[in-house]
Order: structure tokens, then sequence, then C-alpha cells
């Protein structure tokens, strides 16, 4: 049964099935599967982009398309089901979130920062490394710096989301997503002039 394996066991089954070793998938796991392999890397970045961390990052999205084949399989609406995936993933990010940070707060001292996230560039000489990371640093602390829900709608985006399909995820009107947008690039195109 679907429910009781992973993804990639499914695209094993799917890899041995075409072996003859094992049941052919039903034309719903294919269906499944063939999604998660063409939206697994997009689903991931914008997962990472919200602050979680690659081991719930990849917990979440197997979550996700568990839930989408439970979904299919009851047959539920099938429109859209790049925007359901998004919502349902942004959704658990969020739920996830929640939980670290009440397991932080149990586990951290007081007056005790927790440690922040580095980002390390692997340019090949010294002083386009230093530029780089200058550049890379300015830019990730504008998008630090907008609102949460901008840095959502910027990132939803840059998953090639349309402006309909982040206000769906994202709860939000048309023009709500289109002035998060333009007032996030508005900044970035500021930092670049600089």
């Amino acid at each position: 049964m679907f429910k009781d394996r992973t993804i990639p066991e499914l695209a094993a089954t799917k890899v041995s099935s075409a072996q003859g070793t094992s049941p052919k998938p039903t034309p719903l796991e294919e269906e499944v599967v063939a999604l998660f392999d063409q939206m697994q890397d997009r689903l991931l970045r914008y997962l990472l982009s919200t602050g979680v961390s690659v081991q719930d990052g990849e917990e979440i999205v197997q979550e996700v398309f568990l839930a989408l084949f439970q979904h299919l399989q009851r047959g539920k609406s099938r429109r859209n089901l790049r925007a359901w995936v998004f919502q349902v993933a942004h959704n658990l990010s969020v739920k996830r979130y929640l939980a670290n940070r009440r397991d932080r707060q149990n586990l951290v001292e007081p007056g005790e920062a927790p440690a922040e996230h580095t980002f390390i560039d692997r340019a090949p000489n010294p002083e386009d490394q230093l530029a780089s990371n200058q550049s890379q640093a300015r830019l990730q602390s504008v998008f630090r710096a907008l609102p949460q829900q901008d840095r959502r709608c910027l990132s939803l985006r840059a998953e090639g989301l349309t402006y309909r399909e982040i206000g769906k995820v994202l709860d939000m009107s048309l023009g709500a997503v289109a002035l998060s947008l333009g007032r996030s690039l508005a900044r970035f195109a500021r930092v670049e002039e600089r």
C-alpha cells in the first residue's frame, strides 16, 4: 500500500516492476511519483528558504506527497496540484517551525542565543570569494529584513508560482501579492544601485 512506503521506495518499485520483480504500480502511484520527481527539488528549496532545516524539509516533502496521494485517492480535486502541493508544504513548515521553536525554548538556557546558519561560498579565489560573500550578505540581510509575508511571496515566486498560485498558498489577494513582490523587488533594486 502506498501510504506505508516513502516516495523513493515507490520510485524503486517503479524501476523493479519494469524489471519484472514486483507488482506494477497503480496509475495513481505513477502519477504521484512523477509529480514528486518533477517538484521535490523546488519544494525543498522553498522550504529551506523559510528557515526549515534540510532534514525537516525532506520529511515535509515526503509528508506532502503522501498527503497528495491520499487526497487524490479520495477523489478530491485535481485542480492546480502545484499550488496545492506548495500550500500543504507551507502549512506543514509553519507547524514544524512552531514545534521546533517550542522545543528550542525548552532547551536553550536563559540569555543563551541559538546558533545562526552559516553560508559558505566556494569561489575559486579569495578576492572573488570576498566580493561574492559581501554581495550575498547584503542580499541576505535585505531578504531577512523583509516582513515574513514578503519573504514567503518572494520565495514562492522564485520557485515559479504565479501570483494567483501564491495568493492561494498564502491566502492573500492578487493585489496583495503584487504589492508584496513589488515592495520586495524595489528593496533589492535599491541595494544593487548602491
